[in-house]
């Protein structure tokens, strides 16, 4: 069982991951996280007060924009007039679809530079121990195929688990 301590230090671990991630502000991170250790079961906005030590106003703020972004959403419980704040679902396929966007642009700009260098490694101008090294590129997008392919083999696993 995972101490109060514990679950405190991972939720500051992964807030600071999550605010560079996703560009987010402290507490809004840590929203995220908090939700996401919280799983399921979701967390209620008096438990972001409580376990996050920050005013009323600064959590309601936060988790508006985070429900403006979407990355959050809450449910309600039969007679609990509580919200329950969890992850979205579809939070980690957006993610993963601006991951590999974000990839695709860099193998294009790869493959223009090392186009360029080809070139002019093979328009003489340049001796020989001046020529440009292709195999760094050649590695790297080849790198970046083969994440790309890995990411989306899980979002397809993602999808399949989800429907």
């Amino acid at each position: 069982m995972m101490t109060c301590k514990e679950r405190s230090t991972l939720i500051e671990k992964l807030g600071v991951f999550l605010e560079n991630k996703e560009q987010l502000a402290p507490v809004a991170a840590r929203i995220m996280a908090y939700a996401i250790l919280k799983g399921k079961a979701g967390t209620t906005f008096e438990d972001l007060v409580v376990d996050l030590c920050a005013s009323k106003s600064t959590i309601s703020t936060h988790l508006n924009h985070l429900q403006d972004l979407k990355k959050i959403e809450y449910f309600t419980k039969l007679g609990d007039r509580k919200k329950y704040f969890i992850i979205k679902k579809d939070t980690i396929l957006i993610s993963i679809d601006q991951m590999v966007e974000s990839w695709n642009t860099e193998k294009e700009v790869h493959l223009e530079i090392r186009d360029y260098k080809e070139k002019v490694n093979k328009s003489g101008s340049l001796n020989e121990d001046e020529e440009f090294d292709l195999d760094f590129h050649d590695d790297y997008l080849q790198y970046l195929e083969e994440a790309t392919n890995s990411i989306l083999r899980l979002k397809t696993k993602i999808i399949e688990r989800t429907n």
